[in-house]
């Protein structure tokens, strides 16, 4: 049984979303270029920060997107990722799901899908997509993409340098393939977590009602800023719970990482890395209330919070075992922080350096 009718995701989706600045077409085509080259020119800068040699290939695809095709892109990922799975847990069901899962069906479902990818189509910068094909010899296993019209809008609204910002987007997401390319398991692991936490969903009728009253129940104090559960948190089985505390640490670690590496490239590399740096976090912060609500809702401001410790853990492991030691997170799935050793990095240390070397400064 289909449960999301992903036509009706990718229709909804790209009929909802804004396009975005509209550039005149030499703009346009020279814009996409820029950003084509600075991600190229991004990789020797992570190299050199990271320590990670892993080679990429130079046929490695980066793709320049806009928020429809970024909208088609990520429904394409889904659907394959999703869909075995779904399948696995209704057609082990002795009966069928139901009138209350069978009154929502896959055209609402799909058209619910829908409005939260045009969404977040409109704050994607640039996303390195783990949901298509298994790695192959010289390439990571996923594809760059950088949404065009959410850069320009972004570097627009802050009045930055563009082509400081592009490249400071650009080391962010290049920072995330280096990661793939350096761990090649890495890739396997993130949708068998994917797959983990669909699996503990309960598709019980009477237990997804249970848990949208309690969900509902807690909404406004997720609405008013009291609580740091999302929405889509707050329905989740205690199986998906535990699941989401190793996601949590792994998102965290990768985010995080990648926010240190593209500060740390200085003014000799991005002129103007501070001010966009300061502007950007502005950014974040404030909002209109109902975008400051929609990211409480979706969890983007607990997102925010976690990568900002993501952040820390990294610095923290750096001072204390130089970038070498930091980089034995990537050598196998056991030595991944959770979500408790990101938030206190000396446990982490504590496990995978017994011994630690003397602390590095600087």
């Amino acid at each position: 049984m289909q449960l999301v009718d992903w036509q009706v995701a990718a229709a909804t989706a790209t009929r909802l979303v804004p396009p975005g600045p509209r550039l005149p077409l030499e703009e346009a085509v020279a814009t996409v270029e820029d950003l084509r080259a600075l991600a190229t020119e991004a990789d020797a800068h992570v190299a050199r920060l990271t320590q990670l040699t892993a080679a990429i290939d130079s046929a490695a695809p980066v793709t320049v997107v806009d928020r429809p095709g970024w909208i088609r892109s990520n429904v394409d990922g889904f659907r394959d990722l999703l869909d075995p799975v779904l399948d696995s847990l209704t057609s082990g069901r002795a009966r069928p799901l139901g009138p209350v899962a069978s009154a929502v069906g896959p055209r609402v479902t799909g058209a619910e899908v829908g409005a939260l990818l045009a969404y977040l189509a409109t704050r994607v910068l640039g996303q390195f997509e783990l949901l298509g094909p298994a790695p192959t010899e010289g390439l990571p296993g996923g594809r760059l993409t950088l949404v065009a019209p959410n850069i320009v809008a972004v570097e627009r609204a802050l009045g930055v340098t563009p082509r400081d910002f592009r490249l400071w987007v650009c080391l962010h997401e290049v920072t995330h393939r280096t990661q793939f390319a350096a761990a090649p398991w890495l890739h396997a692991h993130v949708r068998s977590l994917m797959r983990d936490y669909l699996t503990a969903a309960d598709l019980d009728p009477a237990a997804i009602v249970s848990r949208l009253r309690g969900a509902l129940g807690s909404l406004t104090d997720v609405v008013r800023g009291r609580s740091d559960l999302s929405f889509l948190e707050l329905v989740q089985t205690p199986e998906q719970r535990a699941v989401l505390d190793r996601v949590t640490g792994l998102m965290s670690l990768l985010e995080g990482h990648a926010d240190v590496v593209m500060d740390a490239v200085g003014p000799e590399v991005v002129p103007t890395v501070a001010s966009i740096r300061e502007r950007f976090e502005g950014r974040r912060r404030s909002g209109n209330p109902v975008e400051r609500m929609m990211r409480r809702l979706f969890g983007i401001e607990m997102k925010m919070k976690q990568y900002a410790e993501g952040a820390r853990f990294v610095r923290e492991v750096v001072d204390h075992v130089g970038m070498p030691g930091l980089n034995r997170v990537w050598g196998a799935a056991e030595l991944l922080p959770d979500a408790g050793e990101i938030r206190e990095p000396a446990r982490w240390l504590a496990r995978v350096h017994p011994r630690p070397l003397p602390a590095v400064n600087g």
